[in-house]
């Protein structure tokens, strides 16, 4: 089996998720998304990815207590895991590697 991979909505909704901790739900995600990322994204892509996300082991999800605003109905909560931690790191030292061997560009004013 090859090494774990993470597609780029992936990897936007983990770190997400890492971020709120237990505010991690599907409209605080989409919102955190659209505040942080600039980026207008659908509830339903979220959902479906956190799912993928807890299938691969990397999210964790418990149900929260019901409440009023919601009409009696309960949030599910997201939590990252151990291994969606060492992932978001993996990938970030990858990058990271990367980015260091792209030359420095000299950039001329006036072409173009």
């Amino acid at each position: 089996m090859g090494k774990a991979y993470l597609g780029e909505f992936e990897e936007l909704v983990l770190t997400i998720v890492g971020i709120l901790q237990e505010d991690a739900y599907g409209n605080a995600i989409v919102a955190e998304i659209k505040d942080k990322a600039d980026r207008k994204v659908n509830l339903s892509a979220v959902h479906v990815t956190l799912y993928r996300l807890e299938d691969k082991g990397y999210v964790k999800s418990n149900m929260g207590g019901a409440t009023n605003e919601r009409g009696g109905r309960r949030k599910r909560i997201f939590t990252i895991t151990n291994a969606g931690l060492a992932i978001l790191r993996s990938m970030k030292e990858s990058r990271t590697e990367l980015w260091k061997l792209i030359p420095q560009l000299k950039i001329s004013h006036g072409e173009g």
